[in-house]
């Protein structure tokens, strides 16, 4: 078990409890009392810490590394009938973004997300979850491969931001997004988006155009990270922690801001310290918005869409 920084006195606690257990295995001594008096603590550490987490913490929370990414929540849902489908028939597959066809129950997805790594040699593999154009390619190649059979499409977002280099921007990145965008707004079948983890810039933008946008508790979801921010305003990352307040990028700002529809609550200690659960939650919340959405006809998706999208940003003085 990882901790962050800000988790060090649960820690404590929990070494303190694995101590005790150990004594009154190993001894004749009756330590049940002790025992329960640090699980008492340790409960208590645990909500006091979580329900006054800082715009900070939960981009930390959203990276942290036994977070369960893309692949885990589509092997949760989907299990054994998920068929991974690969490249955008042109440059090559990319890795960082994954896509294929899954059922929950006995309904049909097309499942698309971006996926990160979980060492150093997944990650490289992966590209840290950075997407090339070709990644954005594949994933509407999928989505067209979807609206033609008339399978509801499920993102996954969870990604650092697109990939930055300069091969990415002479295959196209910034029109392969710009496309993705503009085809998803008018894509005939229902898109149901989850940001599972980080949710930055275009490059979540490139599969985060939806009819019901769902958002983790302990995610975010910005134009920019907390720390590019604060290097552009201060000319240092020392001050990323007033940029994320500043962002206003975590779900419940999304929320009031009616960026997203939905948050997903997670288990006490982040989507990590209870995989089965977050799935459970997640799952119950993708059927219910397609059971809503099901119900609707193409043009009603498109002009529903369309709206809820235009009407972002809108002020009235």
């Amino acid at each position: 078990m990882e901790y962050l920084d800000f988790e060090l006195p649960i820690k404590d606690l929990e070494e303190q409890l694995s101590k005790c257990q150990v004594i009154g295995v190993e001894s004749e001594i009756d330590v049940t009392d002790t025992c329960k008096q640090i699980e008492k603590k340790l409960q208590e550490t645990k909500k006091d810490i979580y329900k006054n987490l800082t715009a900070w913490q939960r981009v930390q929370l959203s990276r942290h590394p036994s977070r369960p990414y893309t692949l885990d929540y589509i092997n949760a849902l989907a299990g054994d009938s998920f068929l991974e489908l690969h490249g955008d028939r042109n440059v090559r597959d990319d890795k960082a973004m994954i896509g294929g066809l899954g059922k929950i129950d006995d309904q049909s997805f097309m499942f698309i997300g971006q996926q990160k790594g979980f060492n150093t040699k997944t990650r490289q593999y992966r590209n840290f979850g950075m997407a090339n154009p070709e990644g954005y390619r594949k994933a509407l190649r999928l989505m067209k491969s979807a609206e033609k059979f008339g399978i509801p499409v499920i993102t996954l977002i969870d990604t650092p931001g697109a990939y930055p280099g300069l091969e990415a921007e002479e295959r196209g990145q910034g029109e392969a997004i710009a496309r993705n965008i503009l085809e998803m707004t008018r894509l005939k079948v229902p898109i149901i988006t989850i940001i599972i983890g980080e949710g930055a810039s275009g490059g979540a933008l490139g599969i985060g155009v939806g009819d019901r946008v769902l958002m983790l508790e302990n995610t975010w979801y910005s134009v920019i990270s907390p720390e590019s921010c604060s290097s552009i305003l201060w000319r240092s990352w020392e001050y990323k922690e007033q940029a994320a307040d500043a962002l206003k990028l975590t779900a419940a700002d999304m929320k009031k801001q009616k960026l997203v529809d939905e948050i997903v609550k997670e288990p006490l200690g982040g989507a990590h310290s209870d995989r089965t659960k977050t799935f459970l939650t997640v799952k119950k919340s993708i059927l219910k918005s397609f059971e809503t959405l099901k119900k609707l006809s193409p043009e009603e998706l498109i002009d529903q869409r369309m709206e809820k999208y235009t009407n972002m940003g809108v002020y009235n003085g």
